[in-house]
């Protein structure tokens, strides 16, 4: 979702309920000790006709889980399977989170708010199905951030501090707890369709593609693409498509996801489901965001590979419905489509008019070395060909001047989110309460997605 929000009528339209019996388990919310009203979009809470709601009404909706009017009944714990760094797991599903509602924004689109942190489900398993206020505020900044990098990211559309302690092994103990509200095209990912071929169900998989061709409507295949016809194919293509250009889109932002496994891979294309991600302190293919990560399978050198790999799985689970060769022509794809986007996204993020792929191309392979050679993040380097801090525009600009047209090249830095600056927003929040540096950094973050302006593709 990258399209920029535009005002629209509350339209509910729940259509997961037509799949619901087989897709899902309707759950309760937890009943939180505490609600306060922490974060709100108010970017994107027009977009769904939302922005007339006030704060109490925003908490009884997205705190208490009241039902929207028209909307679903009771929230829904969507089920899927999923690899986990690459070992098969059949005991996954919506853990700690729930599908809330669905809506039309003013395009006719198809939107979902989703929770994370609203309470167990029956797929917890020995989770407490709960979300730290870390999280969710490092959550918000990974939307924001990618948003503004030209990502086609959920969006962070509510957080409400919720009152609990929370004990974490992997931060300091007790935790202050949050209820996060997401708002994205859809949550159905590629361990749902891999749940329905485990299960040998090959009637609801093909309800599930006829729901996601219609619901995410995409490209159709090449002309002479074997099988376009065919609604398993034409989703095939669909999927390699936007994963092909997210893991661009990544990589022009410096961006590392740390979990790309396959019950994480949604179908839309949009990144979602933050954890430990991070961005590049520098331009480093081995750097990793998590720590359990040990061999180093989802670097920010690999993660295209890993989607690759993802969409692999995707066409096994699509093999319950067509053969193995339309779908493999569509897999085949991803390598190309990826270098294409690449170099697309890199001359976006330069502020260029794109000069052909091959220059294009040229272009990319002299800003990858730049960046290796002088230890420079992705942020840096293109800060400075912007014309950033007063240093000019550097070795690139000697043969493509880049225009610096908006006052935030003029600024000595550019926004950044390394790990010590999320740490430093954090520690205000923590020690003091202090929401200021937040609010600080949301708004410069902003700044960046308004001087960058559009991408060049979203597919959602």
């Amino acid at each position: 979702m990258r399209a920029e929000p535009q005002a629209a009528p509350c339209i509910p339209d729940p259509v997961i309920l037509d799949l619901a019996p087989w897709l899902a388990d309707p759950v309760h919310p937890a009943p939180f000790p505490a609600a306060e009203l922490r974060f709100r979009n108010r970017r994107w809470d027009g977009s769904v006709g939302l922005d007339g709601l006030d704060d109490s009404q925003w908490v009884e909706h997205f705190a208490r889980f009241a039902p929207l009017p028209g909307n679903l009944p009771q929230p829904l714990a969507l089920r899927y399977h999923g690899h986990q760094f690459r070992v098969y797991n059949p005991e996954l599903g919506d853990g700690r989170g729930f599908l809330f509602a669905q809506l039309r924004d003013g395009h006719g689109r198809l939107l979902d708010l989703g929770t994370k942190g609203s309470g167990q489900t029956p797929w917890s398993r020995d989770g407490d199905g709960r979300l730290t206020l870390k999280g969710a505020v490092r959550e918000i900044l990974a939307t924001e951030m990618l948003e503004a990098l030209g990502v086609n990211t959920s969006k962070t559309f509510s957080v409400i501090e919720t009152g609990e302690e929370l004990f974490r092994q992997d931060e300091p103990s007790p935790a202050r707890s949050a209820v996060l509200v997401r708002l994205s095209h859809g949550h159905i990912r590629i361990g749902t369709f891999q749940r329905l071929v485990y299960l040998d169900e090959p009637e609801h998989m093909a309800a599930l593609v006829a729901y996601c061709l219609a619901q995410y409507p995409g490209n159709q295949p090449p002309d002479d693409a074997p099988g376009r016809d065919e609604p398993a194919v034409i989703l095939m293509h669909q999927v390699v498509e936007r994963l092909a250009l997210l893991a661009a889109q990544w990589a022009v932002a410096g961006f590392v996801h740390g979990v790309l496994n396959t019950d994480n891979m949604n179908i839309t294309g949009e990144s979602f489901d933050y954890g430990p991600w991070r961005w590049l302190p520098r331009w480093d293919p081995a750097f990793t965001a998590a720590y359990f990560d040990h061999g180093g399978l989802y670097s920010f050198g690999r993660q295209a590979e890993a989607l690759y790999w993802n969409c692999g799985q995707l066409a096994v689970a699509l093999r319950s419905l067509a053969e193995a060769p339309p779908l493999i022509a569509a897999l085949e794809r991803f390598g190309p489509l990826y270098q294409q986007a690449l170099a697309r996204q890199f001359v976006w993020r330069l502020g260029l008019e794109p000069r052909g792929q091959d220059a294009d191309a040229a272009l990319l392979a002299f800003g990858e070395r730049q960046m290796r050679e002088e230890q420079l993040s992705p942020d840096t380097f293109f800060f400075r060909h912007r014309g950033g801090g007063g240093l000019g525009a550097g070795a690139l600009g000697q043969h493509c001047p880049v225009p610096s047209d908006h006052p935030i090249w003029a600024e000595p830095a550019p926004p950044s989110l390394v790990i010590e600056e999320v740490e430093r927003i954090w520690s205000a929040i923590a020690e003091r309460d202090d929401w200021a540096e937040l609010e600080q950094a949301l708004t410069a973050i902003r700044r960046l997605g308004e001087a960058l302006g559009p991408p060049p593709v979203t597919l959602c």
